[in-house]
C-alpha cells in the first residue's frame, strides 16, 4: 500500500463503518428523482457506489456507479430513468468486493421478465446456499450475498413474483432489508429479527416510499407511516399496498449500534429519536463514570450528542476542542517527510486556544483497533492539555459483527485482547471508561429484550459457523490491501 493511501486506511479501519442504505418509490411521476434525493439524505450509510433502477411499467432502466451519489448521477442520467417506480442503494460492502459489478441494484431476467434488488444486511448462510446453486449450474456474475437470492427467485417454482420472493426468503439466514421492483410491482421485506431499520412513509399527493431510515422521508416530504415489521412482506401494486407476514415470529434482535453510531442523529429508527438516544447515553456514562475535569469534548461528529448529555449531566462546560475537516476525500497524498499523526490530522485538528492548560474529557461512541483513540489523546496533550480521560458511550466491542457491519474480526478488535486498563495504557490516556451494557438501555427506563448487541457480547442471535468468520478474515485482509481502498471486510 503506498504513502496515498496508507494513513487514510488506517484511520478508515479503526472504525464502524455504515451499512447500505436502501430506498424505494412507487406511484410517483418523479420516482427515480425521489429516489436520488434519499439516497443524498442516506449517503452516511455507504460512500462505495450507488444505483437507482426504475421502471416505467414495460421495461426497467438502470444506473450505477462507484463513488457518492453526486459522483454517479446528474440530472440527464436521472431524466433517463423515466418511469413511475424506482428502487436505489447506497453501497458500503461488508461481502464483496469494491467493484462495479457489485454495486446494486442487481438486475436479472427471468421466466416472468425482469427483476431487480438491493439489499442492506448480510445472509450468514451465504456461501453454503451459493455452493448448493452453483453445483446445480447456476452462474454467478458478482460475489455479493445479494446475488444468491436473485438465483433463489430465478430457480423458484411458484406462480408470481411475490411468492417467489417469499420462498426465497425462506432458504437465507441473516439480516435483511430488501427491494424488488419489476415492471408491474415493487415488494419490500425485512428479516424476522428485524436487525436492520426500513421505514415506510407515503406522499401527501399518493404514491409510497420506503427508506433505511426516516431522515430520507423528510427530505422528499413524504408522510412517516410506520416501520415496515420485523418479518414483514409488503408489496405496492396498481396502487395498493398489501402486506404479508409469512415467516413464524422470532424474537426481534433490533441492533443496538444504530444507536450508538450509524443511524443518522436525526432520524427516527426502532421507534426513537437517535440524538436524544445518543444523548441520553452520554448523561448515563456521566452517572457512571464522572471524573473531575475542566472540559467536555467530543470526537466529532460520533460523539457530539453523548458529548452534549455528559457535560449536562456532569455539570462540566462543552467545548468543541477538535474541529473535523469535512471536505477529506477518500485519498490524499501524503507528504515525503513524515508527519506525526498525518492520517488522524488530516480529518481533526485540535484547538490549542480551548485545550491548553486544561483537563479533558474526551467523549468518542467506541473503541474498535484503538489507533485512531491513541492519535487523538496524543493530539489533544500536543494541544497542551494537562490530562485527557477518554469516556465511551456504549460497551467495549468484543467481538465482530455478521449482520451487514463492516467490523474487524476477533484479532483485531483491542477491547477482545486488552482489559480496560490495558486499552488505557496503549491510548495514553490518564483514564478510560465504557458505558455498562445495563447502562446502554438505560433510554429504554430498564434493560429490555429486542436488540441485538453481539458485537458487545458475543451473544449472536443467529447461529454463526467457523466458515463465516474465515471467509469475514480473508475479505477483511483482501481489501485492506486494495490499492485505494481505506477498508476493512466487505458487505452487501
Amino acid at each position: 500500500m503506498d504513502r496515498t493511501t496508507q494513513s487514510q486506511s488506517t484511520l478508515q479501519l479503526d472504525r464502524f463503518h455504515e451499512e447500505c442504505a436502501v430506498v424505494g418509490v412507487c406511484g410517483q411521476p418523479e420516482a427515480a428523482n425521489l429516489a436520488y434525493l434519499a439516497l443524498y439524505a442516506l449517503q452516511h450509510r455507504g460512500q462505495e457506489g450507488a444505483g437507482i433502477v426504475s421502471s416505467n411499467g414495460q421495461a426497467l432502466i438502470s444506473h450505477k456507479g462507484l463513488g457518492l451519489v453526486a459522483d454517479v448521477f446528474n440530472e440527464s442520467i436521472v431524466r433517463r430513468l423515466a418511469g413511475t417506480s424506482a428502487i436505489g442503494h447506497n453501497r458500503y460492502s461488508t461481502a464483496g468486493e469494491t467493484l462495479l459489478r457489485n454495486t446494486q441494484p442487481l438486475v436479472a431476467e427471468f421466466a416472468l421478465g425482469s427483476v431487480a434488488v438491493c439489499h442492506n444486511g448480510n445472509f450468514v448462510n451465504a456461501d453454503e446456499v451459493r455452493k448448493r446453486l452453483e453445483q446445480n449450474g447456476s452462474i454467478f456474475q458478482s460475489n455479493v450475498d445479494t446475488e444468491v437470492l436473485v438465483h433463489l427467485v430465478a430457480g423458484s417454482r411458484r406462480p408470481d413474483l411475490l411468492e417467489r420472493v417469499i420462498d426465497a426468503l425462506g432458504q437465507v439466514q441473516g439480516a435483511y432489508c430488501l427491494l424488488f421492483l419489476s415492471e408491474d410491482q415493487m415488494i419490500a421485506a425485512r428479516d424476522p429479527h428485524g436487525f436492520r431499520p426500513l421505514v415506510l412513509g407515503k406522499f401527501p399527493g399518493g404514491g409510497w416510499v420506503v427508506a433505511s431510515e426516516t431522515c430520507a422521508l423528510d427530505l422528499v416530504e413524504a408522510e412517516y407511516v410506520r416501520e415496515i415489521e420485523p418479518g414483514e412482506v409488503v408489496q405496492f401494486r396498481d396502487g395498493e399496498m398489501r402486506s404479508l407476514r409469512p415467516f413464524g415470529q422470532v424474537p426481534q434482535n433490533a441492533c443496538i449500534f444504530e444507536y450508538v453510531y450509524f443511524a443518522r442523529p436525526d432520524s427516527r429508527v426502532f421507534g426513537r429519536n437517535v440524538y436524544e438516544v445518543r444523548k441520553e447515553l452520554g448523561r448515563q456514562l456521566a452517572r457512571e463514570s464522572a471524573v473531575e475535569a475542566d472540559l467536555v469534548i467530543p470526537v466529532p461528529d460520533s460523539g457530539l450528542p453523548a458529548a452534549l448529555g455528559y457535560a449536562e449531566e456532569s455539570g462540566l462546560p462543552f467545548d468543541m476542542g477538535l474541529i473535523r475537516n469535512h471536505y477529506v476525500g477518500r485519498t490524499f497524498i501524503e507528504p515525503q517527510e513524515s508527519i506525526r499523526n498525518f492520517g488522524v490530522k488530516v480529518k481533526l485538528n485540535a484547538q490549542r486556544d480551548i485545550l491548553a492548560g486544561k483537563r479533558v474529557v474526551v467523549i468518542d461512541d467506541s473503541i474498535v483497533r484503538g489507533t485512531t483513540s491513541r492519535k487523538i489523546v496524543r493530539m489533544i496533550r500536543a494541544a497542551g492539555a494537562t490530562e485527557v480521560h477518554m469516556r465511551i458511550s456504549a460497551p467495549p466491542t468484543i467481538s465482530p459483527c455478521y449482520f451487514g457491519v463492516d467490523t474487524p474480526t476477533h484479532e483485531e478488535l483491542i477491547a477482545n485482547n486488552l482489559d480496560v486498563e490495558g486499552i488505557r495504557k496503549y491510548l495514553l490516556a490518564d483514564s478510560l471508561a465504557y458505558l455498562s451494557r445495563e447502562g446502554l438501555y438505560a433510554f429504554l427506563g430498564s434493560p429490555a429484550p429486542g436488540f441485538c448487541d453481539a458485537c458487545f457480547t458475543r451473544n449472536y442471535p443467529v447461529t454463526v459457523n467457523h466458515d463465516q468468520e474465515a471467509r469475514q478474515m480473508r475479505l477483511f485482509h483482501a481489501l485492506e490491501m486494495q490499492p485505494g481502498s481505506g477498508k476493512g471486510p466487505s458487505r452487501s
